[in-house]
């Protein structure tokens, strides 16, 4: 077992496998620029060592693989007008291809809460565990943000309007939920992960993809659908559309008792952030890679990040946890053509670019 770095990232060999351990456990392993930046040298180091002929992916603790980035110095750097949205995003969105696209077998175990950027380090692996505790989410609509990391590309690739659903609400996925929707592969019981993982140490050199896959198989539940799955005749009903006012219109027309908890949900969401997060989806749809999502996010993120709306939800939410924001503006139908076009603008210079 070899070790290289010790503190908020564990990067280590143990056998045939290199372990990126995310190591903050007290904030369920949020992650900061410097964490993504060392994975990113992690990955480096793992491509080209003969040694290493697949990647784990796990958090430390047992409350969750990772519950997104470290917010905080987010709204701080925001409320300073700084520029750690333009760094952190940037770094973390071209790691997010950079996964998609590894050379090697790169295993996620999806345990407890996998949020945001946890679902930008896990969403994109060649293998995606997750398991009987797993909670997955893309609640970013709640800080007046839209679903990031590649978000939108994989929400967009669910099933019907299961993803609009998600992206929207911010609802939570199980195991099986998250596989139904296409952000997981296979549900291992976590009591069998130290099994699993303890195989996956000791594959060897030139091992496939189909390999682990056979391996991971050998210890999965075999679940494919959630309790949200069985929903998916109304969400499509009630999602199918391309603008909000048509969204909140179906769900008061329903006024089913899902339809009438569905539309509560919303109504605590960020307009803006309502708006912009379905047109990026949408527009996801048409899109030829996840790159291009990508590309588009980052125009949004930079936009989010000179928002007052990013600010006050992060605020409630996380620095006063008053639970109670105050939008701007407060209504979907105040949310101007000129407002939107912002999010969507070329940014020149600035635009992301791919390694």
């Amino acid at each position: 077992m070899s070790s290289v770095e010790e503190g908020d990232l564990i990067v280590r060999r143990e056998g045939a496998a290199g372990v990126i351990r995310l190591n903050r456990p007290k904030a369920i392993n949020a992650m900061t620029l410097e964490m993504s930046e060392g994975i990113d040298a992690a990955l480096d180091k793992f491509e080209v060592d003969p040694e290493v002929a697949v990647i784990i992916l796990e958090g430390a603790g047992d409350r969750g693989l990772c519950a997104g980035g470290d917010i905080r110095g987010l709204w701080e750097s925001s409320r300073e007008g700084g520029d750690l949205g333009a760094r952190f995003w940037r770094q973390e969105y071209v790691m997010n291809a950079r996964i998609a696209k590894y050379p090697k077998p790169y295993v996620a175990f999806m345990d407890g809460l996998v949020m945001g950027g946890g679902v930008g380090l896990s969403g994109h692996a060649s293998h995606r565990i997750a398991t009987d505790r797993t909670k997955l989410a893309m609640p970013e609509v709640g800080l007046g943000f839209f679903p990031d990391v590649g978000g939108t590309w994989l929400l967009s690739r669910s099933p019907g309007e299961i993803g609009t659903y998600f992206g929207l609400t911010g609802q939570t996925m199980n195991g099986p939920d998250a596989i139904h929707a296409k952000f997981a592969d296979a549900v291992v019981p976590a009591a069998k992960w130290p099994e699993l993982r303890a195989a996956l140490t000791k594959v060897r050199e030139g091992v496939t993809a189909a390999d682990v896959t056979k391996l991971i198989n050998g210890v999965a539940t075999g679940e494919t659908s959630g309790p949200v799955a069985a929903k998916e005749p109304i969400i499509d009903a009630l999602f199918g559309f391309d603008r909000m006012e048509d969204i909140f219109g179906a769900l008061k027309r329903d006024g089913s008792e899902f339809a009438l908890a569905t539309l509560k949900t919303l109504n605590e969401k960020s307009p803006r952030g309502m708006v912009v997060t379905l047109k990026l989806l949408r527009l996801a749809r048409s899109a030829s890679s996840l790159e291009q999502c990508l590309v588009r996010e980052y125009r949004a993120a930079l936009e989010v990040f000179r928002s007052d709306d990013f600010r006050e939800g992060v605020r409630a939410a996380v620095i006063d946890k008053d639970r109670n924001p105050s939008w701007s503006p407060p209504r979907i139908e105040d949310v101007t053509p000129q407002m939107l076009a912002r999010y969507f603008a070329e940014i020149g210079a600035d635009e992301l670019k791919f390694n």
